[in-house]
């Protein structure tokens, strides 16, 4: 009987956990303290482990929450979509209140663990947080245009990473903040690509021209050209401390290239394997381009 009782509470015990994980989106969240983590080994000149900690403690609370408040807005809507209406809220295996205290808790030790930090980690954090849940979450029923905000809290991870091991906002952090922010666009219209018809359900205007249209696919093609540009701006010297060799530019510059063939992919095609290609092209992009650049800073 005892081991029946045990198994039943260690059952009910991993439903919570992963429901957790899925109201603050565990996997999302870890990419963005990945993001965060490679700004700071970029900015640091010694690395200090409590810092880091504090920055992966900090950075996953803020995404956390800003998922969770994103989800008891978007709870109605969610239900429509079925790529959403299993989440905890819409399939009603949590409440509002717990998903509020969930976020309002997160909220409030992200900030703390940034502060302790720097003043100035936590205000960039503070940010993308008001950002993605009062202006991006909002604007998605409204206008393609909530892309481009969201985009905003969106580039703050990589950049944050920097603040929080200099203290300082100068050319560096804006550089890997314009990186992440122009890489954002093909990647979310990929997504939107891909999950059109499920969005469109739940009123959500995601794709640029509001269609999967050669329109849209230019657009994923200019601003893919525009990140790969400013992706190697640190080889020609004047973006202060942030530095890349030729090698690791040209390695930079190879990453983008091959998303940018997706991209022109997607153009040609027109079709949800296209641009499901080239969202997975850009979600391995990122990591690697952050993987380089580390690297070349430690090896070179």
């Amino acid at each position: 009987m005892k081991s029946a009782v045990g198994s039943v509470k260690s059952t009910s015990l991993s439903l919570i956990f992963a429901d957790f994980k899925e109201i603050t989106k565990a996997k999302l969240a870890v990419s963005v303290v990945f993001s965060s983590i490679a700004g700071y080994f970029l900015g640091a000149n010694q690395i200090d482990l409590v810092s880091l900690l504090l920055l992966a403690f900090g950075g996953y609370c803020m995404v956390g929450a800003s998922n969770a408040y994103n989800q008891v807005i978007e709870k109605d809507l969610d239900a429509l979509m079925k790529r959403t209406k299993n989440r905890p809220i819409p399939s009603g295996r949590m409440s509002v209140a717990t998903a509020m205290t969930i976020a309002i808790v997160m909220t409030l030790l992200g900030v703390v663990a940034l502060y302790i930090l720097s003043p100035k980690t936590a205000m960039f954090g503070a940010i993308s947080i008001f950002l993605y849940t009062c202006a991006y979450t909002p604007l998605k029923t409204i206008t393609p245009l909530s892309v481009f905000v969201g985009a905003i809290p969106g580039a703050i991870p990589f950049m944050l990473g920097w603040v929080a091991a200099t203290n300082d906002f100068g050319i560096e952090p804006g550089t890997l903040f314009m990186i992440q922010f122009f890489w954002q666009f093909p990647h979310f219209w990929a997504l939107g690509w891909m999950l059109d018809e499920d969005y469109k359900k739940g009123g959500f205007k995601m794709l640029p021209t509001g269609n999967k249209d050669t329109g849209t696919a230019l657009q994923i093609i200019l601003y893919t050209i525009w990140m790969i540009v400013i992706s190697i701006m640190p080889v020609f010297g004047f973006t202060g401390r942030l530095h890349l060799s030729i090698p690791a530019a040209i390695l930079v510059l190879l990453a983008g290239l091959v998303m940018l063939v997706f991209g022109f992919k997607l153009y040609e095609k027109r079709d949800n394997p296209s641009a499901r290609r080239l969202m997975l092209a850009s979600v391995t992009y990122i990591s690697l381009i952050q993987i380089i650049f580390v690297a070349d800073k430690f090896i070179g």
